[in-house]
This record gives structure tokens, C-alpha cells and sequence, in this order.
């Protein structure tokens, strides 16, 4: 995984009004103008696919409930939990 990828960014396109919140928002900036539009004729975010830290900034600042979806990564998860046991021992 690249450095800082610890997320992954699930956006339901139908959903997105396309008001670039999230894109302003996006530290890492891995989320971009889409380039085809919804079935509402709004062009939607889309996700780059790799480098999201997994803040999840642009899932508070979505004005739209299950527009967006943050997941953390599960390589990334194990890593972290074996090392705080490592850490505590």
C-alpha cells in the first residue's frame, strides 16, 4: 500500500449533488470532479483510488445522508492492532 492509503472512499453517485464540499475538504485531495453525470444531471465526485489517510472530513461535510462512505483498510487495521500490542507488552 502507498504511504498515508488507509482508507478506501465509496461514493454513491446518485446521491451526490455536486457541490464539491468534500473535494475542498480532502487533505490528501483524492477526490475529484467526476466526468458523467447522474440521473438528477448533477456531475458527481469521484474517488482516485489510492491515498485517502481515512479522515473521513468529506463524509461530516457531505450535506448528503449516505452520499459518501468511509472504510479504513483492513491491512492497515491488523498492522495498527499488532503494533499497539507490541507497543503494550
Amino acid at each position: 500500500m502507498v504511504s498515508g492509503d488507509r482508507g478506501n472512499v465509496q461514493i454513491t453517485s446518485q446521491l451526490c449533488k455536486g457541490c464539491y464540499l468534500c473535494v475542498a475538504a480532502c487533505p490528501a485531495k483524492v477526490l475529484v470532479q467526476g466526468d458523467s453525470f447522474n440521473r438528477q444531471g448533477y456531475c458527481s465526485v469521484r474517488y482516485v483510488g489510492s491515498g485517502c489517510t481515512g479522515c473521513g472530513i468529506c463524509f461530516y461535510i457531505c450535506p448528503e445522508p449516505g452520499a459518501i462512505t468511509v472504510m479504513l483498510r483492513k491491512a492497515e487495521n491488523a498492522g495498527a492492532a499488532k503494533k499497539d500490542a507490541t507497543q503494550s507488552v
